[in-house]
């Protein structure tokens, strides 16, 4: 069944994030992240301060690193929707080297916003909050797609999750996380 298209409001709300967004990450890329204030997003996007709340509750870390549903629908899915022969472990490694500072390949923009959340605590503090915020859905696909115990499935989610934070901000980000995927390979070689 065909979806249906969005509406003349969804289609004005998701104008409005994309305005927002847009705006936040051209004056943190043009100020650095501490230097803009929500009232400035709202002003170069042409809406209220309100608005902008109303659609980044998360304030100006979500305006660049949006909510985190997104990041745990994809994790599920490259778990549940790996190829035949694929491990677990390998479906996660090969996601996360697609994502910020490991994507091997960024168009210049992707790099100075991955750049950008590695250098400002305050967005990687809260791109780890929205990493480590999917620990029960990735646990549970874990769980279901390898038979692993709950304990277990919730241990190597938490442990893969961290890999972001840890690795992305090493010298060299994607050696750093095939080194990490070495390591946990090592502790679940049913899962390799």
């Amino acid at each position: 069944m065909a979806q249906a298209e969005p509406g003349r409001r969804e289609r004005k709300k998701a104008a409005t994030r994309q305005a927002l967004s847009g705006a936040a990450r051209d004056l943190f890329l043009e100020r650095g992240f501490d230097n803009v204030t929500v009232a400035e997003i709202a002003d170069a996007a042409d809406t209220a301060v309100s608005t902008l709340f109303a659609h980044f509750p998360g304030g100006k870390e979500a305006l660049v690193l949006g909510h985190g549903g997104e990041r745990e629908e994809a994790l599920a899915a490259a778990v549940r929707n790996r190829a035949d022969g694929v491990t677990i472990l390998q479906a996660l490694r090969d996601f996360l080297a697609t994502r910020g500072p490991f994507d091997p390949a960024p168009d210049p923009l992707s790099r100075r916003v991955a750049d950008l959340v590695v250098a400002t605590p305050a967005l990687r503090a809260y791109a780890r909050t929205l990493w480590t915020g999917c620990e029960a859905a990735l646990a549970e696909v874990i769980a279901e797609q390898a038979g692993e115990e709950a304990f277990s499935a919730r241990l190597l989610a938490r442990y893969v999750l961290e890999i972001p934070d840890l690795a992305g901000t090493e010298p060299d980000p994607p050696a750093a996380l095939d080194a990490a995927f070495a390591h946990l390979r090592r502790g679940w070689p049913g899962l390799i």
